[in-house]
Parts: C-alpha cells; structure tokens; sequence
C-alpha cells in the first residue's frame, strides 16, 4: 500500500505543515495496517483543523472514512497488475 501527505501553504509556516504531516503519518502508522485495502493508493491532505483536533477524533473519522470507501468499492473481476 502506498499512502502520500500534503498539506498546503494554508495550514500555516513549514514548522505547521510539518507537524500536520507528522500527526497523519502517526494517525495512518496506527489505522491503515489493519483497516486500510492493501491494494489502495491513499493520500491525505492536511487541513488547517488537522493541527488542533483531537487525535482519537481523527482516528475515529479515519476509521468511518476507510469503511465508507470499502463499502463502494466494486469488486474487480480481473484486478488491474502493477509493474
């Protein structure tokens, strides 16, 4: 699985997109090995909201965010290969 950060200029200086970054990748380190699809890209875009919610409130939408996103995948007869 491979999964990219951003964060824009609007979060605020490179020391608070840096944190905001920082707070997704310990939120995906905890979430994505059990809940995510494997065969997924993921990015997460950091947002200004990111620096100042809780983090167990980001782990429960992250978690509601990956089911919804299951829940609408199609299945795939013949899954497309990755070289």
């Amino acid at each position: 699985m491979r999964v990219g950060f951003t964060a824009s200029r609007k979060v605020g200086n490179a020391v608070a997109r840096n944190r905001v970054k920082r707070r997704l990748r310990a939120l995906v380190d905890k979430v994505m090995p059990e809940a995510a699809d494997p065969a997924q890209d993921y990015v997460f875009i950091g947002r200004p909201e990111t620096l100042t919610r809780d983090f167990t409130v980001l782990e429960q939408e992250l978690r509601q965010a990956l089911k919804k996103l299951a829940e609408k995948k199609p299945a795939q007869a013949n899954p497309v290969s990755r070289t």
